[in-house]
């Protein structure tokens, strides 16, 4: 089912009846399902497959228990579904699950585009569906993994044109996500979430009396994108309707997410399709339109990966930086 918004004063007061019933939670373990979450398992639109929602139980009710959340909800991705940006519960891969009120909800989420270096190596994926996996410096890919939301920060982006041709101003909220495990480097590699909203074309307007200007009394201003039919520099990206919603849920109030697949799934997988096989057939999961069309994924380890990426820079070392050229009519 589709869900309304949470509201801040609903999460609030979630959160403080997780409080209370977090002891009980873990100590039911992650092996039972509740009956209403079960009813919202398996492998058809608007629902979660099951190894995703047992991993991403599990990873919330360790972290429970051991007192490094207390948020009533928690999340989990599955990459291996398209990127579908449809409203209501015909699409999305992005899961918020309450278990204190029994709340589920599926909204899309942008993947990592990842890099083709050319003959270095061709590490990219396409706008639907994910082929390559990593976890390496500068990949621009999707660590599938644990991770806990961390701090957030808001950083202005510029300033566009409405439709109304008022001058209009973009901030957008990030939250750090912190690793556990193979995803341990997430802070490293600027690993989080946010709107996938940018200003792009940037020109220098004059607007000395903007907050934002620069000591010359200039401001970025550019054309609004929105990119969540798109994909990211491999953080988790969500519409700009929905990434209000998340980021108010996890301010000051960290959870847990888990990103399917990890790099033994992408293994698994790519095993039994080498030996000719069916993944399904023996338990192992990928959502079956993307597999029809990526072939095999493919995992790329930071070990691998970023001695290539640094050969590739130093092949081909950037060009100084320009200056951001000024506004059409602007005063030099």
């Amino acid at each position: 089912m589709t869900l309304r918004p949470f509201r801040p004063t609903v999460i609030r007061l979630l959160s403080a009846l997780v409080c209370l019933s977090s002891p009980a939670l873990a100590a039911e373990g992650a092996t039972r399902l509740p009956d209403w979450l079960q009813a919202h398992v398996g492998e058809g639109n608007g629902q979660i497959a099951p190894v995703v929602v047992e991993r991403a139980r599990a990873l919330y009710l360790s972290k429970v228990k051991e007192g490094k959340t207390r948020n009533a909800c928690y999340f989990a991705m599955d990459a291996t579904r398209p990127n579908d940006v449809t409203m209501g519960p015909a699409g999305g891969r992005f899961y918020i699950i309450c278990e204190a009120d029994k709340t589920f909800r599926v909204i899309s989420a942008g993947h990592g585009g990842g890099r083709n270096l050319g003959a270095n190596a061709n590490f990219s994926n396409g706008r639907e569906c994910v082929r390559n996996f990593g976890n390496g410096l500068d990949s621009n890919l999707t660590a599938g993994g644990a991770y806990l939301t961390n701090e957030i920060k808001t950083s202005f982006k510029g300033y566009y044109r409405m439709a109304s041709k008022q001058e209009a101003v973009l901030t957008r909220s990030f939250v750090q996500f912190d690793g556990i495990g193979e995803t341990a480097n997430a802070r490293q590699r600027a690993i989080g979430g946010h709107a996938a909203a940018l200003v792009s074309g940037v020109c220098m307007m004059k607007k000395p009396d903007s907050p934002y200007a620069n000591r010359d009394g200039y401001v970025p201003r550019g054309n609004l994108v929105n990119y969540a039919a798109g994909r990211s520099d491999g953080c988790t990206s969500w519409s700009p309707d929905d990434a209000p919603q998340v980021l108010s849920m996890v301010k000051d109030n960290p959870t847990t997410l888990y990103i399917y697949p990890e790099s033994r799934d992408i293994e698994a997988v790519s095993k039994e399709l080498a030996a000719g096989r069916t993944p399904a057939a023996d338990g192992v999961y990928w959502n079956s339109s993307c597999l029809k069309a990526i072939g095999t994924p493919k995992f790329w380890p930071k070990e691998k990966l970023e001695p290539i990426i640094a050969q590739f820079k130093a092949d081909h070392p950037a060009p100084p930086p320009r200056p951001v050229p000024l506004c059409e009519g602007q005063p030099q």
